[in-house]
């Protein structure tokens, strides 16, 4: 397990972040991700900490709190020293039915993290993460809100989660200004059939020193190597909700080129898929998910794969996002200064 540094901080993450979506019982939006229970979420939690990691990522709105609830638990029954582990949890989602009970008001932000750290059993969370973009709140009222957590030690690091790249610099730019904590990081969807995020986000990101946080490398499981396109997925997670949104001939075209080299490296799809991610410059830590321990070893297994310049180059070719303008007019007028891909350094 290699880590790295949480956006322009001084603090290490581990490459890879256990998510806690499936820890749990939940109706509605995560019922078909949810599901394990308190001994099944320690095996979980026991198995990543032994592999090296050192991350975990929760939010109020999982399960209705319950996944913070378990993985304060899997902390306390592991005996977890509070030191060794880096813990991140998210506010804004709905988590009741009062017309406050979401969103990123000064009210609801004071309100979640004490509700956050009292279901975790912590005294403070090492990273907090606005979950969602609230279009009516004020930038400048979230910051705040942000800043004051920070400065009582209830919080250490702040980020964002599902923004648009000029909100996000806005938001930068008054952290600046007014001497706030800023966004450290940014947690989005990436995977090698939705590389959305390098139009406008990761050269922002790049930029301004910020960390990307990946959820769903797999895209909700539709690249663990179980479906192609003349195999359509018949059960499982992608059945009972189909998401993230996928060109799926695109996604297709990634699994064979995936699997053909899988092969050479003895390895599973998923972890090309995991690995093609994690060798991005711009991608601080990858979230995995699993509700079997066998899932969370292959996951954990694509530490282990290191590709090639030449395989990067195959899989960055076919999962190559059309152009659109501005950036087909950029490319066209500066080619000889376009970048060369991001490679993940070799080991040995």
């Amino acid at each position: 397990m290699q880590y790295r540094q949480l956006g322009r901080t001084g603090l290490s993450v581990s490459e890879l972040c256990l998510g806690t979506m499936t820890f749990g019982t939940a109706e509605g939006l995560y019922k078909p991700i949810a599901g394990l229970e308190q001994a099944a979420a320690d095996a979980i939690i026991e198995k990543a900490l032994e592999a090296g990691v050192n991350f975990i990522d929760t939010a109020d709105s999982y399960s209705s709190g319950e996944s913070e609830k378990i993985v304060g638990r899997s902390l306390r029954n592991l005996r977890v020293k509070r030191s060794d582990v880096v813990i991140a949890s998210k506010v804004t989602s709905i988590v009741g039915l009062g017309p406050n009970d979401r969103g990123s008001s000064r009210g609801h932000i004071m309100d979640g993290v004490a509700a956050s750290l009292e279901r975790l059993g912590l005294d403070h969370i090492d990273l907090y993460q606005i979950h969602a973009s609230d279009p009516i709140t004020p930038e400048e009222e979230t910051l705040r809100a942000l800043d004051d957590l920070v400065s009582q030690g209830l919080v250490r690091y702040v980020g964002c989660s599902n923004w648009s790249a000029w909100r996000i610099m806005k938001a930068l730019g008054i952290s600046e200004r007014r001497g706030w904590v800023r966004f450290d990081t940014v947690q989005a969807y990436y995977s090698i059939a939705g590389r959305d995020l390098e139009r406008e986000i990761v050269p922002m990101m790049l930029d301004q020193g910020v960390g990307l946080l990946v959820w769903s490398p797999l895209a909700g499981g539709l690249l663990s190597g179980k479906f192609d396109a003349d195999q359509k997925p018949s059960d499982g997670r992608r059945t009972r909700i189909d998401f993230p949104p996928v060109d799926k001939a695109r996604a297709w075209a990634c699994v064979d080129a995936m699997r053909n080299i899988a092969q050479s490296h003895g390895a599973s799809v998923a972890q090309i898929a995991l690995a093609w991610v994690l060798s991005k410059k711009f991608v601080t830590s990858v979230i995995i998910g699993a509700k079997t321990l066998d899932q969370l070893d292959d996951n954990l297994g694509a530490v282990d794969v290191v590709l090639s310049p030449d395989e990067v180059a195959e899989l960055d070719k076919v999962s190559e996002l059309p152009r659109e303008y501005p950036s087909w007019m950029l490319y066209q007028q500066s080619p000889p200064r376009v970048a060369k891909p991001f490679l993940r350094a070799s080991k040995g």
